[in-house]
């Protein structure tokens, strides 16, 4: 039995080997020749999977450590009886984290109030729906798009979402039972309801996609924003893309935001990967390399998610593999129980959630990364530092209004008095 394997996968090196004879490459150069006599591949977006590839292989799956699948020819796959499989929602926390660094970023930058600002969702799948949960957690009012989810489950999906809105919160002191009145954002349960995608142009402040990539079809994204779209959008939003690049034409991006038909953009991914437009990163409020989904957490996802499925079809007994232990953080408690001062506002609140957030993660660092290295592109994703998800951290805050939101985005708390 022999098991192809991309060398960047994480955490899987010694695992198929007791029972295949297991081959490591750079994705770019897994090709015909050495998946002849595989009977699986492992495989990240740098390996195209179709005919030219697999055509009188003896492979029989192909797993992709990835959430997204553009990069395997599904169609010819199937066709030929080849089993794929992608991790469908295996970085969703660690894009979530990406976007919540993200909008406190752009709000302490250009001074918004997220709380009197719309969110605009498109894509409300496995992240996208986290990232509804982040929105509304801070306060911001939210709309959503996803036509495959509408015509599903109807307009007015059943699935309640934690909603947010401005007001004042009564919150009981844990030890004194004390009821305190806190303005700021009170927690409450909203239904999701879907509309159509010329409503978030024209209504979003911030609008953000969490699509997959499709060139055909009822759905498809290729181009879903373009130049005779883009200028629908109010002169003063933000577009954020961690989806795909092509999901988004980048020329005319670049001459939306060259013109100032639009704010900004803050984007992860770019047409033509592993090049990126310079102007249009230059143009932007923030560039990343594709790493938005690169936590710890998220490959560690991934990889358990391919080892399991390829056990499946391979008859292994790894199908409930995971890995031995994962990186921890260097400092893992958020000490916020003296930040200065008492009074709780809905800036405090916010002040407060943004220094654990950039704690865990600050996203200005991968921007700066970036900026100075673009021609580094693979090297900055192959390279990328350890990155663990909120759920890693425990925040000790007296804040009750700070430690609801702060638990809503996952991390762990301890209250203090």
């Amino acid at each position: 039995m022999k098991i192809v394997i991309d060398e960047k996968i994480p955490f899987i090196r010694g695992v198929f080997e007791r029972w295949a004879d297991v081959v490591y490459s750079p994705g770019r150069q897994i090709d015909a020749r050495t998946v002849k006599d595989a009977d699986a591949l492992i495989v990240r977006t740098r390996t195209k999977c179709n005919s030219d590839l697999l055509k009188g292989s003896s492979v029989r799956i192909v797993a992709s450590a990835t959430i997204g699948y553009d990069h395997i020819d599904t169609k010819w796959l199937e066709a030929n009886g080849i089993v794929w499989a992608s991790a469908p929602g295996c970085n969703s926390g660690s894009v979530m984290q990406y976007i919540t660094s993200l909008l406190l970023f752009l709000a302490g930058k250009h001074n918004l109030d997220l709380q009197s600002m719309t969110l605009g969702v498109v894509g409300v799948g496995n992240v996208g729906s986290k990232v509804e949960r982040v929105a509304r957690a801070l306060g911001m009012r939210v709309i959503l798009n996803d036509p495959p989810r509408e015509r599903s489950e109807g307009r007015q999906a059943v699935t309640l979402q934690a909603g947010a809105r401005q007001g004042t919160a009564s919150t009981i002191h844990e030890t004194t039972g004390t009821i305190h009145e806190t303005p700021g954002i009170i927690h409450e349960t909203a239904g999701t309801e879907f509309h159509h995608l010329h409503k978030l142009l024209t209504e979003s402040d911030i609008l953000t996609l969490h699509v997959p990539l499709t060139r055909e079809g009822e759905d498809k994204t290729f181009h879903l924003l373009n130049k005779e779209n883009l200028p629908l959008m109010k002169r003063s939003a933000i577009l954020v893309n961690t989806s795909r690049g092509e999901v988004v034409d980048n020329t005319a991006l670049r001459e939306a935001l060259k013109t100032g038909l639009l704010r900004g953009a803050a984007l992860d991914v770019w047409e033509g990967e592993p090049a990126a437009d310079p102007q249009l990163v230059d143009l932007a409020d923030i560039a990343t390399p594709h790493i938005a989904g690169y936590s710890v957490d998220g490959k560690a996802n991934a990889t358990i998610s391919s080892v399991r499925r390829v056990a499946k079809e391979l008859y292994l007994p790894l199908t409930e593999w995971v890995p031995a232990a994962l990186p921890q953080p260097a400092e893992p408690v958020i000490d916020l129980t003296h930040p200065g001062g008492s009074r709780q506002t809905p800036d405090r609140l916010v002040e407060l959630v943004a220094t654990a957030v950039h704690h865990t993660y600050p996203i200005e660092e991968d921007d700066n990364l970036f900026r100075t290295g673009k021609e580094n592109f693979e090297y900055l994703r192959d390279n990328y530092r350890i990155r663990r998800e909120f759920g890693s951290y425990t925040v000790k805050t007296g804040d009750a209004g700070a430690a609801r939101i702060m638990s809503e985005l996952g991390f762990r708390i301890i209250k203090q008095q």
